[in-house]
C-alpha cells in the first residue's frame, strides 16, 4: 500500500474474525464484580489480622509474655501461606475439569466460614488449648481456599473479557484487593480508636470477623447467578463430557516453561507487594521508630492512590501492552527502590509519603497488568490448574515470606536499606521473565477463539 492509498474502514463482519465469541458488557460487569469481591473478602481478612494480631495474642494464647503471644500468632497466620499450593493443586485442576464458576462458589464459602469461624471461636481462657487449635484450623480453612482464589478470579475475568479490554477489566480484580485490605484495616484502626482495651479485647475483635458472613453470602449470591466462562463452555465442547480431566503431572510438566515465567512474575509482583502494605507498617515503626497510628495511615492512604490509578494502568496496558507496563515497574524498582528508601527513612511525613507514595505506583505497573498477563501464558485446558500451581507456590515461596526474611536480613546484616536491596534483586528475576514471556494485549486468550464486545 503506497503512502498516498486509504484503506478502507472495515464493516462490523470485516472487524469480527470468525468464530469469535461476542461478550455481553452487562454480564461481563457482573463476573468482575463476583470475581473482585472475593478477592476483595480475602484482603479483609489480610488487612483485619495483621493489624490486629498484638489483641489476638491475648485472647487466644496463654498470658505472661507478648512477644511470645505476637510470635504465635503470626505463626498462626503464616500456616495459611503453607498450604496454598496444596488448595492450588486441589481447586485448580478441579476449575479445568468441572469449571470455575462452580470452584470459585466453592471457594467463596471455604473463605468465608473460616474467617467467620474465627470471630465465634472461645478465648484461651474459656476453652484453654483448643483456642489456639480452633484458630489453627480455621486459618488452614482460610488459605486452602485461598489457593484456588486468586488463580480462579482472574482466569474467570480474563476469559470472560473481550480481547482489546482484558486489561482494563482485570485490574478491578486488583482494585478489590485494595478495597478489602483498606477496608480491613480501617475497620480495625477505628474500632481501636473507638473502644477501650478492655472491650476490644473481651468483644471488640470479634466484629470484623463476622463481617465475613453477610461479605460471603453476597458474594456466593452473585458468582452463582453467573453463567460458565465462553471460554470453558467451548473447551467442553471439544470433549465427550463436561469432566475434562488433565493429569496433574501434565499441569507441570507439560507447562514447565509458562510455569518458570508465572513464578518470576509472581515473585516481583508479590515481594514487592508483601513489602509495601504488610511489612512497611512495621518497618516505619521498629526499625525507625515511627509513630504506629501514622504509618499505618501512610499505608492506607498510598493504596487509595493506588486504587485511583488502578484502573487507569490497566487500560494502559490494553494500549501498549503487558509487557512494556510490567517492564516499567520492574526497572522502576531497580533504579528507585534505594532513594524511595532513603526518603522514607528521612522520618516526616512528607518524606515518608513520597516514598511510600512512589513506591506504591511503581506496584500499580504490577497489579494492573498481573491479572490479564498470568492467565495468557496458559491453555484453556490448563489454565485454571497450571496458574494455581505457579501462582501458589511463588507465593508462599517469595511473597509470604518477605517480612520475615526482610527482618531476618537486617537483623544479621544491621543495614536498614535491606527491603530496597531485596526488592531489586525481585525486580531481575521479574526482567528476565518478561524478556522471555510473550506479549498478550489485544490477542485472544492461548487455546481461545477471539472474543470481542458486542
Amino acid at each position: 500500500m503506497s503512502a498516498a492509498t486509504v484503506a478502507p474502514l472495515p464493516s462490523l463482519a470485516q472487524a469480527r474474525p470468525p468464530g469469535a465469541t461476542v461478550t455481553d458488557p452487562a454480564l461481563v460487569r457482573r463476573a468482575v464484580k463476583a470475581a473482585a469481591l472475593g478477592n476483595a473478602m480475602e484482603w479483609f481478612d489480610f488487612g483485619v489480622y495483621s493489624y490486629i494480631a498484638v489483641t489476638l495474642g491475648k485472647v487466644f494464647f496463654p498470658s505472661g509474655n507478648p512477644t511470645a503471644q505476637l510470635l504465635s500468632t503470626f505463626g498462626a497466620f503464616a500456616a495459611a501461606f503453607l498450604v496454598r499450593p496444596l488448595g492450588g493443586m486441589v481447586f485448580g485442576p478441579l476449575g479445568d475439569r468441572v469449571g470455575r464458576q462452580k470452584v470459585l462458589a466453592l471457594t467463596m464459602i471455604l473463605m468465608a466460614a473460616g474467617t467467620f469461624a474465627i470471630g465465634l471461636i472461645p478465648s484461651y481462657a474459656t476453652i484453654g488449648v483448643w483456642a489456639p487449635v480452633l484458630l489453627l484450623a480455621a486459618r488452614l480453612v482460610q488459605g486452602f481456599s485461598t489457593g484456588g482464589e486468586y488463580a480462579g478470579a482472574s482466569t474467570f475475568i480474563a476469559e470472560y473479557a473481550p480481547d482489546k479490554r482484558r486489561g482494563f477489566l482485570g485490574s478491578w480484580l486488583e482494585f478489590g484487593t485494595l478495597a478489602g485490605y483498606i477496608g480491613g484495616a480501617g475497620l480495625v484502626t477505628l474500632m481501636t480508636a473507638l473502644l477501650s482495651d478492655g472491650d476490644l479485647t473481651s468483644w471488640g475483635w470479634r466484629v470484623p470477623f463476622l463481617i465475613a458472613g453477610p461479605m460471603g453470602i453476597v458474594g456466593l449470591y452473585l458468582r452463582m447467578r453467573l453463567e460458565e466462562t465462553p471460554a470453558f463452555a467451548a473447551e467442553v465442547e471439544k470433549s465427550e463430557s463436561a469432566r475434562v480431566k488433565v493429569p496433574l503431572r501434565d499441569m507441570i510438566t507439560g507447562q514447565w516453561q509458562a510455569l518458570l515465567l508465572c513464578v518470576g512474575l509472581v515473585l516481583v509482583f508479590n515481594v514487592t507487594d508483601y513489602m509495601l502494605l504488610s511489612y512497611m507498617p512495621s518497618y516505619l515503626t521498629s526499625e525507625l521508630e515511627y509513630d504506629e497510628t501514622h504509618g499505618l495511615l501512610v499505608v492506607l492512604a498510598v493504596m487509595a492512590l493506588m486504587m485511583v490509578v488502578q484502573p487507569f494502568a490497566g487500560a494502559l496496558t490494553d494500549r501498549v501492552g503487558r509487557r512494556p507496563v510490567i517492564a516499567a515497574g520492574c526497572a522502576g524498582f531497580l533504579l528507585l527502590s534505594v532513594p524511595a528508601l532513603l526518603l522514607i527513612r528521612q522520618g516526616s511525613l512528607l518524606a515518608v509519603g513520597l516514598g511510600m507514595a512512589a513506591l506504591g505506583l511503581l506496584l500499580v505497573c504490577f497489579t494492573a497488568a498481573m491479572p490479564s498477563a498470568l492467565p495468557a501464558l496458559f491453555p484453556t485446558r490448563v489454565r485454571y490448574g497450571s496458574l494455581s500451581i505457579g501462582f501458589n507456590v511463588s507465593v508462599s515461596l517469595f511473597g509470604g515470606t518477605t517480612p520475615l526474611v526482610v527482618t531476618a536480613l537486617i537483623g544479621a546484616t544491621g543495614d536498614l536499606m535491606m527491603p530496597a536491596y531485596y526488592m531489586m534483586a525481585a525486580a531481575v528475576v521479574g526482567g528476565v521473565a518478561v524478556w522471555f514471556m510473550t506479549e498478550s494485549a489485544g490477542r485472544p486468550l492461548p487455546g481461545s477463539a477471539p472474543s470481542v464486545e458486542r
